[in-house]
């Protein structure tokens, strides 16, 4: 009886083959990951034949199956590419006797820097200086009443723009 049941599916999976096999393509945007996901799909709906309603629209069921089988594959890959810090705090600031020195106080001093900070426009250094003081994102969006991706873009420009006088004050110096 199963086997007769599995035969019969096999069948109908011969019969869309074709059209599971470009809806794959379609979903991966690549052959060799098309046609890996067109093998999990068929031995799934084998696999779970019994499941199968007699009847039913069998190119959608199938076709549900890959997009589920595509989902949970795409979901664990981002889970893999994720990296999640689970040391305690300050366990790597603490951890080392090799101190890294930093000179950037001998190429500018801290005052000229708040002079650099300063010409800079409202709108660029009020988001920049909350930033500088520890406030997050969302928090600086809040108290400026601007949208998050507003301050965002207004800080990364801050931060170019003072790039830019920084090297150009280097430069000076040389």
């Amino acid at each position: 009886m199963i086997i007769q049941l599995q035969n019969q599916i096999q069948d109908q999976l011969d019969k869309i083959s074709s059209s599971l096999r470009a809806f794959s393509l379609k979903l991966t945007g690549n052959m060799d990951d098309a046609e890996d996901l067109y093998q999990d799909t068929a031995l799934r709906i084998i696999t779970n034949a019994d499941k199968y309603n007699q009847g039913t629209n069998f190119k959608a069921w199938s076709i549900t199956i890959m997009r589920n089988i595509f989902i949970n594959n795409y979901r664990k890959k981002m889970r893999r590419n994720l990296i999640i810090d689970q040391t305690p705090n300050n366990y790597y600031l603490n951890s080392g006797s090799n101190a890294v020195e930093n000179d950037g106080e001998g190429n500018i001093n801290y005052k000229e820097l708040m002079k650099m900070v300063d010409v800079l426009p409202d709108d660029f250094r009020k988001p920049f200086m909350m930033a500088y003081q520890g406030f997050k994102y969302d928090e600086i969006a809040e108290e400026l009443d601007s949208p998050l991706g507003t301050i965002k873009s207004r800080i990364f420009f801050a931060r170019k723009k003072l790039q830019k006088m920084y090297d150009n004050a280097m430069r000076e110096r040389a």
